[in-house]
């Protein structure tokens, strides 16, 4: 499995032939390092509606002619976009091909905007993509909960991409605890420093992480990590 990131919570996933991205948050943000146009997958994977996740899905699943998978409402915004979608809520899982998808909570919220209204777009979740026999948990964005241990417990966990940013997320504190629940010996934090007001230190946080025996990545735009 390769990951790559394409800066705030975007990752590439890859592997054996599959591809998706979760959380295409890119011609909004100037340090994604990638334009939606290059981007090509078997599927773009969200774990909420808010514009800095959502980003260049629609036109992104257009371009590749594949699927949307996210929450049942959400799925089904996606497809009176005029896209395909597949929804799989908090708790359920499904197969695809070359990849595996299973939705946990997270406590955050999800909604989409629509000039001076907000459209409500489910649950917000946390994504479980197992590919090539290794899994990958993206938390989205959340606050710590104690069920992280549950998830640590019931998954084997390659890596996790935990938010960092403090203010609409976990900070590095609560991340740190996270790590430690989740029980995976490698981390990939994402969810920072694209607005002034969830600036971080993503390597002040991966040497943290070190002294816990957690490898971190703080990776800039367009490195990657391979398991």
């Amino acid at each position: 499995m390769k990951i790559t990131y394409y800066g705030h919570s975007c990752l590439l996933v890859e592997d054996n032939g599959a591809s998706v991205i979760i959380d295409p948050f890119l011609s909004g943000n100037a340090s994604s390092g990638i334009a939606p146009e290059d981007i090509q997958v078997d599927a773009v994977i969200l774990t909420h509606a808010h514009d800095d996740h959502f980003g260049d899905t629609i036109s992104i699943a257009k371009r590749n002619d594949c699927p949307v998978i996210a929450v049942f409402e959400l799925a089904n915004y996606c497809a009176s976009q005029g896209v395909k979608s597949e929804a799989v809520n908090i708790g359920g899982s499904r197969e695809f091909n070359g990849f595996k998808v299973k939705y946990t909570q997270a406590f955050h919220s999800s909604s989409i905007s629509a000039g001076d209204t907000w459209i409500y777009a489910g649950q917000p979740a946390g994504v479980l993509l197992t590919m090539g026999g290794k899994t990958l948990y993206h938390a989205g964005d959340t606050s710590l909960f104690g069920d992280m241990r549950l998830i640590g417990e019931m998954n084997s966990i390659d890596c996790a991409a935990l938010p960092i940013g403090d203010s609409f997320t976990m900070g590095p504190d609560d991340a740190l605890l996270a790590a430690q629940w989740i029980r995976t010996k490698k981390i990939i934090p994402v969810h920072y420093d694209t607005f002034p007001v969830i600036k971080q230190d993503p390597r002040a946080f991966c040497e943290r992480l070190s002294q816990t025996g957690v490898e971190g990545y703080p990776l800039k735009p367009g490195e990657s990590v391979e398991l």
